[in-house]
């Protein structure tokens, strides 16, 4: 945009002025004696002000003159700072700290067994246009009926979600032209959605919560997908999406970090997924977040120029793509070229690890909406909220919080309240009267470590948990060791030991029952105290350390099945006899 030569020479005319008054007011500042007077203070205020308005002056001259303009903005800021400066002013020395402001909108694909708005099959992975009709393809004549069990799903998370449930809401149609989308418009809701007004609890990796409020959550239509192949000059439309049920939730700016956005993410997902309302899984694009990034000075009210960022399919490049949009919107603006963060829409480009600019956001999308015709309004009763809160799941905070009270650390409550599967586990090991403690233990290293290298889950584990549980039993009541349950897990794993009972059969086939009777482990003691005179005298003899060969010996002779507690009282007997 050009700019007249008037408007340029005013613009200099006004760095003129500001330029005496920040010097004018520097003096004064200097003169005065007391730096903690009413007085210093003032002059603080009045140069910070002054300061601001250069700053905004010089973005001003920036946008309308060529590169001597540029130059000659850079060098009033770089070399025109106060003599005696305030920490207050930016200066060389003190550079101006910014803040990020974030709010992210999440994208579910909600758990139904149809589409939103017809009887076409909600599935993934099922071949191109396979679950297509009239209805979602937007045939002429096609009326859409809404989905029960859409709605339910809706104010299941809208309860999980702590928000106000609206009593009425409405379906929109949102006005935008996609080759994905067959309407030409998507079923939305625009100004009353269903869910408003909520907020969540979210654990940050330091261990902290912070409370993030929810702005709506809402109830739409996917589009379809388009598929590009490379080297192509067309794309090809798969519309077996169209028309799937989202439920889009939008959160507050209240998040100032990539790893703070990508902490709430993550807990978006668990309470989709403990509710049952989404499989949450983002590489199957049934959860997608899109994230808004601005930054500002500290302290500043006024919110910087935001940016939305896409292309996210995981809650690592959820941090690493803001935490880079941060740095490159602060970099821009401390070069002087804070016209170049503009409002638009950038994609992460994982491989590069760096956001790219797509398109222009540019003033508000016309979008045109107006009340869907062909549904009528969506009504939620009192009686329809209290069924929905009795079907309503354990949330993970909930859950959170009743696994802490059994005396687990927040580390190991952390890792089992991440996934629902997990959690299921272990609850089915409390169930069958496994102690927390040891059950929680089990669970954490040796059963994660088997899902990891197997690639399970702990829903499709061959041991149940009932059967961890009589394990564990067997070990506290010394009928096995620990030495043996690990050894006797492999087939645990493998299906064998199945059923009531079935562990103890197990061990007592193998024949690993652990010796406790006092009179058999006596006589291998003897047996190996006989069979090693050499150590005995030396340990009689004041090499005490001796005792774990000892130990390890009559182990050994034992094929690990001597109670270690009983073991070590009667050879610490009989090793000590004669001294």
């Amino acid at each position: 945009m050009q700019h007249s030569p008037g408007q340029n020479t005013r613009a200099s005319a006004r760095w003129t002025l500001l330029q005496d008054a920040i010097e004018s007011v520097t003096a004064q500042q200097s003169a005065d004696a007391s730096p903690n007077s009413r007085a210093a203070a003032l002059h603080e205020g009045r140069m910070q002000m002054l300061w601001e308005e250069r700053c905004s002056c010089s973005v001003t001259s920036l946008n309308s003159g060529g590169s001597r303009r540029r130059w000659a903005a850079r060098s009033v800021i770089a070399h025109a700072a106060p003599v005696a400066p305030s920490p207050s002013v930016p200066t060389a020395e003190t550079e101006v700290q910014f803040e990020a402001t974030i709010g992210i909108e999440t994208h579910v694909q909600l758990a139904t067994a149809t589409k939103a708005f017809c009887n076409c099959a909600n599935e993934y992975g099922s071949e191109p246009n396979t679950h297509i009709c009239p209805v979602c393809m937007a045939h002429p004549g096609a009326l859409p009926v809404v989905n029960d069990e859409m709605v339910r799903l809706a104010v299941t998370a809208g309860l999980g979600l702590n928000c106000a449930i609206a009593p009425q809401s409405k379906f929109d149609r949102k006005q935008y032209f996609y080759p994905d989308l067959p309407k030409g418009y998507q079923i939305s809701q625009y100004d009353v959605p269903i869910a408003a007004n909520g907020h969540i609890e979210v654990l940050l990796p330091d261990g902290s919560t912070q409370r993030v409020g929810i702005t709506r959550a809402h109830l739409e239509e996917d589009a379809g997908k388009l598929m590009h192949e490379e080297g192509s000059d067309h794309s090809l439309a798969d519309y077996n999406r169209a028309g799937v049920p989202l439920l889009e939730i939008v959160s507050e700016p209240d998040m100032t970090s990539g790893a703070a956005a990508a902490a709430y993410g993550a807990e978006i997902r668990r309470i989709v997924r403990f509710l049952g309302v989404s499989n949450g899984n983002m590489q199957d694009g049934s959860m997608r977040c899109d994230v808004n990034v601005s930054v500002k000075p500290v302290g500043r009210k006024q919110l910087g120029t935001k940016v939305e960022v896409k292309n996210m399919n995981s809650f690592s490049g959820i941090a690493k793509a803001i935490d880079y949009e941060i740095e490159r919107q602060v970099t821009l603006i401390r070069a002087g070229r804070g016209d170049e963060v503009v409002s638009e829409t950038r994609g992460w480009d994982e491989n590069a690890q760096v956001t790219r600019g797509q398109r222009s956001k540019e003033g508000l999308a016309d979008y045109r909406f107006f009340p869907e015709p062909d549904l009528p309004a969506l009504s939620v009763t009192e009686q329809y909220l209290a069924r929905v809160k009795e079907l309503m799941r354990e949330l993970p905070s909930e859950k959170r919080a009743r696994f802490s009270s059994l005396g687990l650390s927040d580390y190991d409550v952390s890792l089992l309240t991440d996934d629902v599967a997990t959690a299921e586990y272990f609850d089915g090991a409390l169930a069958a009267g496994a102690p927390a403690k040891l059950a929680a233990n089990w669970i954490l290293s040796d059963l994660s470590k088997h899902c990891n290298e197997t690639q399970q889950t702990f829903s499709e584990l061959a041991l149940q948990p009932a059967s961890l549980a009589e394990m564990i039993s067997l070990i506290e009541s010394g009928t096995i060791s620990g030495k043996i349950g690990k050894q006797i897990l492999p087939d645990l794993l493998n299906g064998k030991g199945a059923g009531e009972g079935g562990v103890k059969k197990l061990v007592e086939d193998k024949g690993l029952l652990q010796i406790s009777d006092p009179s058999a482990l006596m006589a291998i003691v003897d047996s190996v105290l006989a069979g090693n005179p050499t150590q005995l005298e030396q340990y009689r003899g004041g090499k005490t350390k001796l005792q774990g060969f000892f130990v390890g010996q009559v182990m050994k002779e034992s094929k690990g099945r001597a109670n270690p507690a009983e073991l070590n009282k009667l050879l610490m007997q009989r090793l000590n006899e004669e001294l």
